[in-house]
């Protein structure tokens, strides 16, 4: 009896815990949007998604060829030409916030796609009761291709 019981209770708090994890609270779910419009603008290649996505004055920062870049939001939004790339079928994107402390949120966004896989370190900030992303770290790690 007491092994059921305690089955019992073990199962309901996974089953809670389950919930929990699967319901963000109204915070994360309102830091969601800022992320879920970066992955729209990367699904469509809509630049529109990226500017809603970002604070005006955030910077995007990465090594490049070697060499250390930092981009503005202009700069960064003008790489989308409003085209849908030929192999989305295959791209896979997600994201997962990592902590929301007070009007502060880590995100981590990997994009995996054909030829290369992104991962993403987006730092978050509330401002004016909106998140919005304020800086951008990428690593991007190529990958190795079948020969012809």
């Amino acid at each position: 009896m007491k092994t059921s019981l305690f089955a019992l209770v073990l199962l309901t708090g996974f089953w809670i815990t389950g919930i929990a994890n699967q319901t963000p609270n109204s915070e994360e779910a309102a830091a969601r949007i800022p992320l879920e419009n970066y992955l729209k603008g990367h699904a469509t290649g809509d630049g529109e998604f990226i500017r809603k996505a970002f604070h005006k004055d955030a910077r995007i920062t990465a090594f490049r060829d070697g060499k250390l870049v930092n981009w503005g939001v202009e700069e960064y939004t003008s790489r989308f030409n409003g085209k849908i790339a030929d192999d989305e079928p295959k791209r896979k994107r997600s994201f997962k916030i990592i902590e929301i402390s007070g009007n502060t949120a880590i995100a981590r966004i990997t994009l995996d796609y054909p030829t290369i896989k992104f991962i993403d370190y987006m730092l978050l900030l509330k401002i004016d009761g909106e998140w919005k992303i304020i800086n951008k770290s990428f690593y991007a790690e190529p990958k190795d291709q079948p020969k012809k």
